[in-house]
């Protein structure tokens, strides 16, 4: 008897093939980080001159312990001590810090920043427009309030004596009002004054505030240049009693200074316009 052979079935499963592992994983990931590098590089192109500093400076260090470009700050425990022999590294702390103030670039132009045998002096410089005080006004613009007060928290800091002073051109106002160049003048150094201690210096750091009228013409053959037209803040020397102080410029940054009590109110800013 005749045995027969077992019947064999065999069923082929469909669907997809084989696995092929995950490398088109890692493929698709290092595309999407080259395009978020490429719109990261896109977009600081496109943004502010201190936006990609700031950038920079974190690349550079991120830590965060080395000087950054863009900002006074300082190696760990370093301080400034400002005197006659360094005063130009201030003016070089000053002008990094106002890197940072809104609108910078068009009014970097407008700020001088020079040593003098009295001190450190800073001006700030009108154009016709007005920049930092409108015309006839002793009341500082946006901008003016931007730098002064960045000043304010960068001076704070230190133990020097500051002088505040008001220029005018040689414009007259009209014939027989009560309001001339002397007022404006001094009403100017006088709210700058006022705005830098609410913002930072302290009450007894302010040594004077004065008004010069058209007296000190920063352009004496052009006296209706409108660089006349100038608020000036003396950052001067320490004395030998005050040059055992030693203020950190780690601090600059962080406005420690505050007002030991209120200013005095100033007088109207109101003017009547010039001719």
């Amino acid at each position: 008897m005749s045995t027969k052979p077992p019947i064999i079935i065999i069923k082929k499963k469909g669907g997809h093939g084989g696995n092929h592992g995950g490398a088109w994983k890692v493929a698709y990931a290092d595309f999407v980080t080259a395009m978020m590098a490429l719109f990261i590089v896109l977009w600081l192109m496109n943004s502010s001159k201190p936006i990609q500093e700031a950038v920079g400076g974190y690349f550079k260090d991120p830590s965060g312990t080395a000087a950054k470009a863009g900002t006074t700050m300082r190696g760990s425990g370093e301080s400034l001590n400002v005197s006659k022999d360094n005063m130009q590294e201030l003016k070089e702390a000053l002008q990094n810090s106002l890197r940072q103030v809104p609108n910078i670039d068009k009014l970097k132009n407008h700020i001088e920043m020079t040593v003098t045998p009295e001190g450190l002096r800073i001006d700030l410089l009108e154009s016709a427009a007005g920049t930092f005080f409108n015309s006839g006004n002793a009341e500082p613009s946006i901008d003016g309030k931007d730098i002064l007060t960045s000043l304010a928290k960068e001076l704070g800091n230190l133990p020097n004596k500051i002088a505040i002073e008001g220029h005018t051109d040689s414009k007259p106002y009209a014939q027989g009002a009560n309001f001339g160049n002397w007022e404006l003048s001094a009403n100017r150094a006088n709210a700058a004054r006022r705005l830098m201690q609410q913002s930072g210096i302290g009450e007894n750091q302010v040594m004077q505030v004065r008004g010069f009228a058209n007296q000190r013409l920063r352009k004496p053959d052009a006296p209706l240049d409108p660089s006349n037209r100038r608020v000036s803040l003396i950052v001067e020397y320490l004395d030998k009693t005050a040059e055992t102080d030693k203020p950190d410029l780690d601090k600059i940054k962080q406005g420690t200074a505050t007002p030991e009590a209120q200013p005095a109110k100033a007088p109207s800013s109101e003017a009547p316009a010039k001719q």
